[in-house]
């Protein structure tokens, strides 16, 4: 079997903030249940439960719906560089991270009043595999590097190099690396991964 590919980068990620726990306190401070907090964000109470004990790790997706089902910024859990311009050049974004060796993120999207695209290149390690997720809006991934295998309403779609997926959020979804390879996507969708507030409207919900 060949090695893994695994970049440096996700091998030696300083700790994060720990987000299962930050949940956790901010739900019991809101004196809400897992049941009541599963209904709001749309996921389901064991995986929940596995989140605020540091069991499974969400996505930025579904950390986001909890953020918004919660109350708070997804910067409430995970620090994310902020987009002040439009402009981005290959090499120099910051990458990000929900926990250690999970999903690494980079942030294409501005933020500006009435923007409704979320673009990130997401970079999946070997043998990763995301939560079920279901949501409003809708979202495309073109496969940039490796494999991607997305799971839509229980069918299996194994994306290479250049293939594409576009798709309703609102279907049952969730994507793996089935490889030991790492796969490198660009993601974009109207789901509000990060979405500052612009005067009383706000942002809307993920």
């Amino acid at each position: 079997m060949a090695k893994s590919s695994l970049p440096a980068e996700m091998t030696s990620q300083p700790a994060q903030p720990r987000v299962g726990p930050a949940i956790r306190r901010l739900r019991r401070q809101q004196d809400r249940t897992l049941a009541e907090l599963g209904l709001a964000c749309n996921l389901s109470v064991g995986f929940l439960s596995q989140v605020e004990r540091e069991l499974a790790t969400p996505s930025l997706g579904a950390l986001a719906q909890i953020a918004h089902a919660l109350g708070v910024e997804v910067e409430y859990f995970v620090a994310s560089p902020a987009s002040t311009s439009a402009f981005s050049r290959a090499g120099e974004r910051e990458q990000y991270w929900v926990a250690a060796n999970s999903m690494i993120y980079e942030r294409l999207n501005a933020d500006f009043p009435g923007s409704v695209l979320s673009t990130i290149i997401i970079t999946l390690p070997p043998g990763f595999r995301s939560e079920v997720a279901s949501h409003d809006g809708e979202e495309i991934i073109y496969q940039l590097e490796g494999r991607t295998e997305l799971v839509l309403d229980g069918k299996p779609f194994l994306l290479g190099p250049g293939d594409s997926l576009h798709f309703r959020s609102s279907q049952p979804h969730h994507w793996l690396n089935p490889s030991d390879q790492t796969s490198r996507m660009l993601w974009t969708g109207t789901a509000h991964i990060h979405r500052r507030m612009f005067g009383p409207q706000g942002a809307g919900q993920t």
